[in-house]
């Protein structure tokens, strides 16, 4: 006797065995590169948040950043990995991602510019990529819904926006204050 529960299940079931093997690669690739990224984002938040010699060597001494910048990263992170890993919230995910891939290019960029080989920025590179590949590979449950591509703009649309944009920067470069600031006593 079918009953039309069981013909859903079979039917649901059927289409889960004939899921091409790509589409599981896919999925399993995804989950790996993000329980990695989000490992990496939970223990840089604690790492950040403890204070540990490593990170205050690195970040104060080293690259010159004020040690309540690690407070703030650690804050962040741990916000970002959450995000990334609990289902749902899609555009949240979004702004982790972009997040994530700021933190790791800033580290880069800020290694690069410090004068530091390839050995010290490469784990940064390295975290950059799984955000990229964590980001390209989600399914369809932890997208938004109506990811579509801009409509083409004129160009007209584009000259306007980077005359708006060289307007701001001459005005901002006139009108830089000089001294210091008066509220700042020596």
């Amino acid at each position: 006797m079918h009953t039309p529960t069981i013909e859903m299940f079979q039917r649901m079931t059927d289409e889960k065995l004939a899921t091409p093997p790509q589409s599981r690669w896919r999925t399993i690739t995804y989950w790996i590169v993000t329980f990695l990224l989000v490992f990496e984002l939970v223990a840089g938040s604690l790492w950040n948040l403890l204070q540990i010699e490593f990170v205050r060597v690195q970040n104060q001494l080293h690259l010159g950043y004020p040690r309540y910048f690690s407070y703030i990263l650690g804050v962040w992170q741990l916000g970002g990995a959450a995000a990334i890993i609990a289902p749902g919230f899609p555009r949240l995910k979004e702004w982790a991602y972009a997040g994530s891939f700021f933190l790791f290019s800033g580290a880069i960029a800020s290694h690069m510019l410090a004068g530091d080989g390839v050995l010290t920025w490469l784990m940064p590179a390295v975290f950059a990529k799984f955000v990229i590949a964590s980001w390209a590979l989600r399914p369809a449950d932890r997208r938004l819904p109506n990811a579509e591509p801009a409509p083409e703009t004129r160009p007209l649309a584009w000259a306007v926006a980077i005359g708006i944009l060289l307007l701001q920067l001459v005005v901002s470069y006139l009108t830089l204050p000089t001294g210091a600031p008066p509220y700042y006593s020596d």
